[in-house]
């Protein structure tokens, strides 16, 4: 059964609220706010792209003759970056360094070479926890709601491991910065799952604590101070806002319902293809991927997306939980 989508002036925030940061961007997939105001996304033509309050954009690209496709990054206390490689048949994590060096952090794992790699998130203690959707090549062959081969890796004092598996189609993970659980987007199992951590970093008591329905694919997360976990959708250019309570509330949307039911009819049938997932038709949004709250008063979100060249921008009176990445630490296992 269809489920109709809402018109902009159903949902919190109206798409005429929303303002845009920055221009030629390219995929800016993943954005972060850093504590002195300053956003950092992904540049898919191998680096990190930043943006200062008063709009400059610096980019840093990785020198020499390989450059990752960055999807996720990670902000480091040093002023470089850890970033995922989101290759057409190969991954990794990467540190990337602010005058442009590039050096390899985690590339293999029990001996085999890391499929493409997703996201990658160091929380308040150093440990790093990285994504890999799912282990087919290519990667659309598990866009599919029968999927479930992705998972994610943590990095400690103690080496590299899988600590979760059988995930389906594995996104965005960001440890709660207070009560230390781990959040993860099932982008394809359309599943927001928590873990508990236990000290050794041991995942345990998994739980589904939001289930989504018809056009919702969850990609980004973060927290607002009240325990709400915020998501984004890809395809619908949908904001979820997911209570404590797992109530949940529409906050921003920007989707065209014959569009959604394309792409809903080809991914039920086990058929969806780039074509798919690289066309939105939509007013503004362009594919909507990341979100991050940001600004002196962590009143302002902004929108990492897929398809377009900008940052999209808007107020909300709820206000953002501080990130562990504005206190930076060193990850675990890397040089000091």
């Amino acid at each position: 059964m269809r489920t109709p989508f809402l018109t902009e002036d159903r949902s919190l925030t109206n798409l005429a609220d929303l303002t845009f940061l920055g221009h030629d961007l390219h995929r800016p997939e993943c954005v972060l706010t850093a504590a002195d105001g300053t956003l950092h996304v992904a540049d898919w033509r191998g680096g990190v792209s930043t943006i200062a309050g008063d709009g400059t954009i610096t980019t840093v690209l990785a020198k020499g003759p390989f450059r990752p496709k960055p999807n996720g990054i990670a902000i480091l206390a040093d002023g470089g970056w850890l970033i995922t490689h989101l290759g057409d048949r190969e991954g990794g994590v990467f540190r990337l360094y602010p005058d442009g060096t590039l050096t390899p952090y985690l590339t293999q794992l029990g001996g085999e070479e890391l499929p493409p790699t997703n996201y990658v998130h160091v929380d308040g203690r150093g440990r790093v926890w990285i994504t890999v959707s799912t282990r087919m090549r290519p990667r659309i062959l598990a866009c599919r709601p029968d999927r479930a081969d992705g998972f994610v890796v943590l990095v400690d004092e103690t080496g590299a491991r899988i600590v979760a598996d059988g995930l389906g189609f594995t996104n965005e993970c960001v440890v709660h910065p207070e009560t230390g659980q781990l959040f993860v987007n099932e982008t394809f199992g359309r599943r927001l799952t928590r873990f508990d951590v236990a000290p050794d970093g041991t995942l345990h008591s998994k739980t589904t604590i939001a289930e989504f329905g018809y056009g919702e694919f969850p990609d980004g997360l973060t927290f607002d101070a009240d325990r709400g976990v915020w998501i984004t959708s890809i395809v619908s250019n949908r904001i979820v806002r997911v209570a404590a309570s797992g109530d949940r509330e529409i906050i921003l949307e920007d989707s065209d319902p014959d569009h959604v039911d394309r792409v809903e009819d080809a991914y039920l049938a086990a058929s969806l293809t780039r074509d798919h997932l690289d066309r939105i038709v939509s007013k503004q949004l362009r594919n909507i991927s990341s979100l991050a709250f940001g600004g002196a008063d962590l009143r302002t979100v902004y929108l990492g997306c897929l398809l377009g060249d900008r940052i999209a921008t808007f107020r909300t009176p709820r206000q953002g939980l501080r990130p562990a990445h504005w206190d930076p630490v060193m990850p675990k296992g890397m040089a000091q």
